[in-house]
């Protein structure tokens, strides 16, 4: 048990920024990436699901993500400034240059699959 995180690239549009899972059912989705009890990025996202309306608990509920989302995102992190979140099972965020380089290079894919059109959306399960 734990918080496993996944963002996936998409090439079908999604309408909503948050909570749309019905709306991509049976359709062909890739994850670009992939953490393991990172909390602290977690809190980012769960804080980006609630701005763009989302009202759940923030437990495998999708979040679609932007190129401002994802520059916001990189700012966030390299400013080593990503909310501290704890949660039942979360684990702990390490905060060290490898993590840092991990989530940049999640920014990078983020972005690269944007640019060729792409959607793409966080989700995770606790």
């Amino acid at each position: 048990m734990g918080l496993d995180q996944h963002v996936y690239k998409i090439k079908h549009d999604i309408s909503k920024d948050v909570d749309f899972k019905e709306e991509i059912q049976d359709i062909d989705i890739e994850q670009i990436h992939y953490w393991r009890k990172h909390p602290n990025l977690h809190g980012f996202m769960e804080n980006l699901y609630i701005e763009k309306g989302g009202e759940d608990e923030f437990n495998c509920r999708p979040v679609k993500l932007t190129q401002e989302d994802i520059d916001k995102l990189a700012e966030v992190i390299l400013d080593k400034n990503l909310p501290e979140t704890e949660g039942f099972f979360f684990g702990e965020s390490i905060g060290d240059k490898e993590e840092e380089d991990d989530d940049l290079d999640f920014c990078s894919k983020a972005s690269q699959a944007l640019k060729k059109g792409y959607n793409i959306y966080y989700e995770s399960w606790w």
